[in-house]
């Protein structure tokens, strides 16, 4: 009798151990998909006229550079014209 009564206290125990495992990894689980979730890309906002155009034309003209087709003297240069027109 005695070895049934902790056999059943250890399953008891056991049990509660899992469900009470189980409810903590699903709410952590749900904090991390939370925290973690994409926010939606913001828009790039600027005072004055829409930089947008200026911006792109920067990005474009740093790839280049980057992959060797300016040099850093035509970047330079090029970059002081597209900041100059606005």
């Amino acid at each position: 009798m005695r070895l049934f009564r902790t056999a059943a206290r250890t399953a008891v125990v056991a049990g509660t151990a899992a469900r009470v495992h189980n409810r903590v990894a699903a709410r952590q689980q749900g904090a991390w998909a939370a925290s973690t979730a994409a926010a939606p890309p913001r828009a790039v906002t600027s005072s004055g006229p829409d930089r947008s155009p200026v911006l792109r034309q920067l990005k474009e003209l740093g790839e280049l550079r980057d992959r060797g087709v300016l040099t850093d003297a035509e970047f330079e240069a090029e970059k002081a014209k597209i900041l100059n027109s606005t």
